[in-house]
């Protein structure tokens, strides 16, 4: 098909009112087409258009809306924990309450003003849909900062700092961990991280590392060295959060099986648990004798009943458990349909 008549079909099917929102520019032409061949160009014309579904502005919908979740708990953390008992933080995060604390500048405003250069300098490190992302998180928080500014729920907690720490960690983890899993991030230091490795080839952890320690030795400006202490235990906790949030809540466990009897304690596993068994192809390096290993992924709550099946049918069966921070797939995602969850 030429580029002329696939341009005729789909201007015949109605296709470019869809992509201009109906526009009258050709108001009377409205051939019609056979109803499959319409349907299917309309799909095509939505495709390259980004008008999916699921999809809004080039971005997955669910997506942005979580992105924005995790903005709203990051912000809330910042305002109600770090900003009200002199706790600070790294990063740009850590800039902005540095001229917060010590000028009084709102926090809202020179989060955008930080990033705004950033995002014309490195948005072709990102790609489009993860720089998208990035401006719709960086744009999230300063929103939220400022809406949580002018309604504050006051929770001064300076007579515990312990909990003040705590809280400022989960939070701002939690928050930040939601928006890295869903494919954004808040800007900042990660792309001027991304700039460094490109052009002088140092690592992006040691250059957010060095960025983070800077930011924090100079907030001792107006820290004293007790909330300083307490912002290194926030720092690290929300550090941990984020990877807990990063690897994913589902954990379970996986076993690695090796036995005489490998054929019956799959069908085992397949029958009576209803779990799905890999069968790998081993070699002793003793017996030099070929064996099938066994593999299989179970919840955490499942594991003794898995060890019973295997010691029931073979008692002398060698099984190697580990922890399996994250699965997707059939029998695992919380998705109702059962699919992989969408990253």
């Amino acid at each position: 098909m030429t580029i002329t008549s696939s341009v005729s079909m789909l201007a015949k099917s109605g296709a470019f009112d869809k992509c201009f929102r109906q526009s009258s520019i050709f108001p009377c032409f409205r051939p019609s087409l056979p109803a499959q061949a319409s349907s299917s160009i309309i799909k095509d014309a939505d495709y390259f258009c980004g008008r999916r579904d699921d999809m809004i502005f080039g971005l997955k919908m669910k997506n942005s809306l979580f992105i924005l979740l995790g903005a709203a708990i990051f912000a809330f953390g910042l305002v109600h924990f770090n900003m009200q008992n002199n706790l600070a933080e790294g990063g740009f995060t850590g800039i902005t309450l540095l001229l917060y604390f010590l000028f009084g500048l709102d926090p809202a405003i020179t989060n955008l003003a930080l990033n705004i250069p950033l995002f014309f300098i490195g948005w072709k490190l990102l790609g489009r849909q993860m720089f998208l992302y990035t401006v719709l998180g960086t744009v999230a928080v300063s929103m939220f900062l400022s809406i949580f500014q002018r309604y504050m729920i006051h929770m001064p907690l300076q007579h515990d700092m312990t909990l003040a720490a705590l809280f400022a960690g989960v939070f701002i983890g939690v928050g930040l961990g939601i928006i890295f899993r869903y494919g954004g991030t808040t800007g900042g230091v990660d792309i001027i991280a991304r700039l460094v490795y490109k052009y002088k080839g140092i690592s992006m952890g040691k250059t957010m590392f060095a960025f983070d320690a800077a930011v924090i030795t100079l907030s001792l400006l107006y820290l004293s060295y007790r909330e300083a202490m307490y912002t290194l235990v926030a720092v690290f906790l929300a550090a941990r959060v984020i990877d807990f949030m990063q690897e994913g809540g589902y954990a379970a466990k996986g076993a690695t099986i090796i036995s005489e009897k490998s054929e019956e304690i799959a069908n085992r596993i397949l029958t009576e648990m209803e779990r799905g068994v890999t069968v790998l192809k081993g070699r002793g390096s003793y017996t030099k004798r070929d064996r099938d290993v066994l593999y299989c992924v179970v919840a955490k709550n499942e594991l003794p009943r898995l060890k019973n099946v295997i010691m029931s049918v073979d008692p002398h069966a060698f099984v190697a458990v580990t922890d399996v921070h994250d699965v997707l797939g059939e029998g695992f995602t919380l998705d109702e349909q059962k699919r992989p969850l969408e990253q």
